[in-house]
């Protein structure tokens, strides 16, 4: 069966797989770190039929998409590295791993819930309790917004931001989630802090998630209609990068780790709203960048000051790609140990 290479020098880009199920949650932070190791990561999505997506992560992977047939996710050529996440691809990083008879570096992104052996490389954040010798451990999560892509949007804005005065504070605004719940006293609350906000003289942009509830976000819409803000409404271009980048401050809701994560790779100040609800993974990761000076609660007010960027994508790149050379050299090394 056709195997990963091991004969690229130290300076190449290696072959590297995006393996999971196609939750943007799990995708997008693996092709954040994918992108800094290649230019061109492979998405590869597994797609378990019942009952075999029940018994995810410790059952075996769904038959049909075994690495010999022809329409397989794990079909070769077999990568220099495949980094997977979510439940439904741990069993199939174990089938890969065994398909390419231990060839392939696999790297798994959040705890995979069944030990640090289930990849030559495990990262996830410390409020997580998974702990290893192969396991490495950062505050925030990786993402795809790269200091490049972040200048890129700071010297190109849309024209309705470009035309905001400043100080512009961006409002990240996420929804109802599996911890969290927007009630109407949170939906109060959140907009009389913006109204505070913006009658400080601070100019409001911002946009909603997939998951904003309309009541949330006609709230929050008619706050920034009061004051001369710009609220995306759907339309073009997803603002996103933009907003982060030509920011003094950010607000983001308290459900989505990610953009708390992503709003602290821009070294400006984070507000974090919090709804009801919570879990004490996310309340860890807030405490910890309150420790750090990088988050503030949200009151309707700004607190805080610059610091140094917070992004650890690079840093789980770098780990991915040494522990790649290492065991690529082991393999090398190998045949000589055996003579």
């Amino acid at each position: 069966m056709p195997r990963a290479s091991t004969a690229m020098h130290d300076d190449s880009e290696p072959a590297v797989w995006v393996l999971t199920d196609g939750k943007a949650g799990d995708e997008l932070p693996c092709l954040g770190v994918a992108e800094q190791l290649t230019a061109a990561p492979e998405i590869r999505r597994v797609k378990p039929r019942r009952p075999f997506a029940w018994l995810m992560p410790l059952g075996p992977i769904d038959p049909r998409e075994a690495p010999e047939r022809p329409q397989s996710p794990l079909r070769p050529p077999f990568p220099d590295i495949a980094i997977a996440s979510g439940r439904r691809a741990v069993a199939y990083l174990r089938a890969l791993k065994q398909a390419s008879n231990g060839l392939t570096f696999t790297v798994f992104l959040k705890d995979p819930r069944t030990g640090p052996g289930s990849a030559d490389l495990i990262w996830v954040s410390g409020h997580d309790k998974l702990r290893g010798d192969n396991v490495l451990v950062t505050i925030t999560s990786p993402h795809r917004l790269t200091p490049e892509k972040l200048a890129a949007a700071r010297a190109a804005p849309p024209a309705a931001i470009a035309r905001l005065g400043a100080p512009r504070v961006a409002v990240l605004v996420g929804g109802d989630s599996r911890h969290h719940r927007f009630t109407p006293a949170d939906i109060m609350r959140f907009a009389e802090g913006l109204d505070a906000l913006a009658r400080t003289g601070v100019r409001l942009m911002g946009s909603p998630s997939r998951r904003t509830p309309p009541a949330l976000a006609g709230a929050v819409a008619a706050v920034f209609a009061r004051h001369g803000g710009w609220w995306w409404d759907g339309t073009g271009e997803n603002p996103y990068p933009a907003l982060l980048a030509t920011a003094e401050a950010i607000i983001v809701t308290a459900d989505s780790t990610n953009m708390i994560g992503e709003a602290a790779a821009t070294g400006r100040p984070v507000l974090v709203f919090e709804p009801s609800g919570g879990h004490a993974k996310i309340a860890a990761l807030i405490a910890a960048l309150e420790g750090a000076g990088v988050v503030h609660r949200f009151c309707g007010r700004l607190e805080g000051e610059a610091y140094e960027p917070m992004d650890s994508t690079p840093i789980i790149a770098d780990a991915i790609r040494q522990g790649w050379l290492a065991h690529r050299a082991a393999l090398v090394s190998a045949p000589r140990r055996r003579i």
